[in-house]
């Protein structure tokens, strides 16, 4: 048996969020999904720099120009990424503007994804009392061209890299998912792999060592669930493939919980507390019961530092020019501004 199950371009398709959702509303959380988007917002996240679109805050527009200025003679801006001159092309989306904003309004507040990945190791950009949560398209958008995750998306190269099976060639659409924002206990987060149809292994998928989740009863509790809730409320719909990965929150209580995404069984989805060799080697045993997997201690390996989750990507290149010598509050402030700033057009 091969380290990874056989794919298609089909069976990776099955794990994108337009393709799950429909069956599982029921068990997950309330979304909307916006698609397919424009080739120009495309353009958009493939552009240099962050910046948001105009008109994508809910704040009054001021121009940049002055009355002397603006002659009626001032030349269009370019169709290309920059003007002639180095100027930053600008982007404006009024119609998604619209749907963000009517989302918002349903919801409450948002969080974001694309077809398979979401933009949390751009987490940092907005308050961090309430991680991700979006209250006007700016925030969607500042996420999104800050984050490196949802790069793999934008390429359908990335998208489906790992097939192995042969098949017909399936079409991608890029997709903008709005979920329905509310605060996350990441001590109830967990990573399952099905393989052949069989959940056989879980794996706590926040790094912080959690005594409850330590516990005999708690983690007998919590396979129970799981195993009962995949077998009533998963494996007979997941028609497409028998081979993935989804995420899971349980309830306070450990009886239940709702999904929170699934993933491809391929190497670009990440095994957390295991690796691949070891699952391979726990599905070939055939265990009567899903094998759980934790942090057990706060000298365990994979157990959490002191610095923050994805610290490699918190700091793009724009901001770290001008993040010397500011604390955090006034950091905050002059890249909120700078951002604003690069989102006006350019005075003539």
């Amino acid at each position: 048996m091969s380290l990874f199950p056989d794919s298609t371009p089909a069976t990776i398709l099955s794990c994108q969020f337009s393709s799950w959702y429909p069956k599982f509303k029921a068990q997950t959380i309330r979304s909307t999904v916006i698609r397919p988007l424009s080739t120009e917002f495309e353009e958009y996240l493939r552009s240099d720099g962050v910046f948001v679109p105009q008109g994508s805050e809910d704040i009054p527009y001021e121009s940049t120009l002055s009355d002397s200025d603006d002659d009626g003679n001032s030349a269009p801006h370019d169709s290309d990424d920059e003007s002639d001159d180095g100027r930053q092309r600008h982007f404006s989306f009024p119609e998604l503007d619209e749907q963000i904003r009517a989302c918002i309004t349903e919801y409450g507040a948002v969080f974001p994804k694309m077809n398979f990945s979401s933009p949390k190791d751009a987490s940092w950009v907005l308050p961090a009392g309430s991680p991700l949560k979006c209250t006007c398209p700016a925030d969607i958008y500042l996420l999104l061209k800050s984050s490196d995750f949802i790069t793999h998306d934008l390429s359908k190269e990335d998208v489906f890299d790992g097939y192995s099976s042969t098949g017909a060639e399936a079409t991608y659409d890029l997709e903008l998912v709005l979920r329905k924002w509310y605060p996350v206990d990441r001590s109830r987060e967990l990573r399952c792999f099905v393989r052949d149809n069989t959940l056989f292994a879980i794996s706590q998928r926040d790094t912080n060592f959690y005594d409850f989740m330590n516990e005999a009863n708690n983690q007998a509790k919590i396979v129970e669930t799981l195993a009962t809730f995949f077998k009533d409320h998963i494996q007979l719909k997941m028609l497409e493939t028998t081979n993935y990965v989804f995420d899971f929150l349980l309830t306070r209580d450990y009886s239940s919980g709702h999904i929170i995404d699934f993933n491809p069984y391929l190497p670009k989805t990440d095994p957390l507390l295991f690796t691949y060799e070891e699952l391979l080697d726990l599905h070939q045993t055939r265990p009567k019961e899903p094998k759980l997997l934790v942090i057990d201690s706060a000298a365990h390996p994979a157990a959490n530092t002191s610095g923050p989750a994805n610290q490699h990507n918190m700091m793009p290149f724009d901001a770290l020019n001008i993040s010397s010598g500011k604390d955090i509050a006034h950091f905050a402030e002059v890249w909120k501004q700078e951002v604003q700033e690069a989102s006006k057009p350019e005075s003539r």
